[in-house]
C-alpha cells in the first residue's frame, strides 16, 4: 500500500517536471525568433563634413593702432606739468603737458605795447595827414609836403597791422604751452618730466587712437593673392570663440630681408573695446570662391557598373543608397562634392553585402 503511494507519488512530479520543461523550451523558442527578427548586422559609419577644397590657413599677428601720433609743444620750453600716465584714456582737448608762462607772457605783454605805441602814431599821422590835404587844397601847402603826410600815415598803419598780428602770434604761442589731444585715444608713451626742457616739435606724449585698429601680420609671398583677394577674419587669443571681419588695408612692397615675409596690416571695421592694443591675434585666410569638398574613405563607396554611391543610416538603422558626385580618387579615400548631406552618416566597412531592405546596428564611427 505504502508503495503504491509512493509510486503514485513520484508519478505526478514526474508529469510537472515534464510540463515544465516543455514551457521552457517553447518560451527559448519564441525568444529565439525574436532575437532573428532584430537587426544584427553591426556596421562602422563616419559622419559627412565638408570643408573648403583650398584648406584656410592661419598666422599669428598683433592688434596695433592704425595711428599712433607723436604730440609735441610747438613752441620751446621748460616742463611745468605732465598730466597723464601710460594707458590712460584721453578725450579731445584734454590736456597732457603744460610749459612755464613766464616768457611765453611777457613777449605778449610786449606785443601789446606795441599796438598801443602803433596806434598812437596812427592817429597823429592820419590828423597830420588830413590837415596837409586842407592846406594844399587852400594852396596854402605843396604837393611834396602832402606826399609826406601820405607816407607817413601808410607807414603807421603798417607798423599797427604789424603789431595786430604780433599779438595773435604770441596769443597762440602761450596757448601752445599747454599740449592738447587732438583725438580720443589711449597713452602709449610719455617721454617728458616736469623740469625737463623741450624744443618745440619734441615729441612729448605718443597716443594711439583707439577708434581704428588693425591687425598686423606677416604674410608669406605663396599667400599674397590670397590676402589680396580672399576673405579674411580675426580670431584673439584672449576671446577664441568669437571672430571679427578683417579687410586688407595695406600690404608692404617689399619683402622683410630676413624673413621673406611681407606685412600686411588689416583693418578691424566692427572691434569693439574687448579688442585691446596690444593683443595677439590669429588671421585666418580662405579663397573667395573655393569649392566644398568632402573626404572619406575609398571603402565607403558603393558602385556596381553605376554612378558612384553612399549608403547613408538613419537613427532608425535603416540603410539607402545615395548616388554622389566624385571629383577625385585617392590610394585610401575619396572626394566628393555632393550627393550627401552635411552631418550624414555614411557606411564605411562591408557596404558590397548590405541589403536595403535589412535594418543595421551602428557599433562605432570615425572622423576622417
Amino acid at each position: 500500500m505504502l508503495l503504491r503511494s509512493f509510486f503514485q507519488s513520484y508519478s505526478r512530479v514526474l508529469v510537472a517536471l515534464i510540463i515544465a520543461a516543455s514551457a521552457i523550451a517553447l518560451a527559448g523558442c519564441d525568444q529565439s525568433t525574436a532575437e532573428k527578427s532584430e537587426p544584427t548586422r553591426p556596421v562602422l559609419v563616419t559622419t559627412v563634413h565638408y570643408q573648403p577644397l583650398a584648406p584656410e590657413r592661419s598666422f599669428v599677428g598683433t592688434i596695433r593702432p592704425r595711428i599712433e601720433t607723436d604730440m609735441g609743444f610747438r613752441v620751446a620750453g621748460k616742463v611745468e606739468k605732465r598730466l597723464v600716465e601710460v594707458g590712460q584714456i584721453v578725450d579731445v582737448g584734454q590736456p597732457l603737458a603744460t610749459l612755464d608762462q613766464v616768457d611765453l607772457k611777457l613777449q605778449a605783454e610786449q606785443a601789446q605795447a606795441e599796438r598801443t605805441a602803433a596806434t598812437g602814431v596812427l592817429a597823429q599821422a592820419s590828423a597830420a595827414e588830413t590837415r596837409a590835404k586842407e592846406l594844399r587844397a587852400k594852396g596854402w601847402s605843396t604837393d611834396a609836403q602832402l606826399d609826406q603826410a601820405k607816407a607817413a600815415a601808410d607807414e603807421a598803419r603798417a607798423r599797427l597791422n604789424r603789431a595786430e598780428r604780433s599779438v595773435e602770434l604770441t596769443n597762440n604761442s602761450l596757448s601752445y604751452a599747454t599740449l592738447v589731444a587732438d583725438t580720443r585715444g589711449v597713452v602709449t608713451a610719455t617721454l617728458v618730466d616736469p623740469g625737463q626742457v623741450m624744443a618745440a616739435g619734441q615729441t612729448a606724449i605718443r597716443v594711439a587712437r583707439i577708434a581704428e585698429k588693425e591687425a598686423v601680420v606677416a604674410v608669406p609671398e605663396t599667400l599674397i593673392g590670397r590676402a589680396r583677394d580672399g576673405i579674411a577674419s580675426v580670431t584673439l587669443w584672449s576671446e577664441p570663440g568669437k571672430k571679427y571681419t578683417a579687410k586688407l588695408r595695406e600690404i608692404a612692397p617689399q619683402a622683410d630681408p630676413a624673413t621673406r615675409t611681407y606685412l600686411a596690416k588689416f583693418s578691424l571695421p566692427d572691434a569693439d573695446d574687448k579688442v585691446a592694443l596690444g593683443m595677439t591675434a590669429t588671421l585666418t585666410l580662405s579663397d573667395r570662391n573655393t569649392e566644398r569638398v568632402a573626404q572619406l574613405p575609398l571603402s565607403a563607396l558603393f558602385s556596381q557598373g553605376e554612378a558612384p554611391s553612399l549608403y547613408i543610416v538613419d537613427d532608425a538603422g535603416k540603410v539607402s543608397l545615395r548616388p554622389v558626385t566624385v571629383k577625385s580618387y585617392g590610394a585610401d579615400d575619396v572626394v566628393i562634392t555632393g550627393g550627401v548631406d552635411e552631418g550624414a552618416k555614411v557606411v564605411t566597412l562591408g557596404v558590397q553585402k548590405l541589403d536595403p531592405a535589412e535594418k543595421v546596428r551602428v557599433v562605432s564611427s570615425l572622423s576622417f
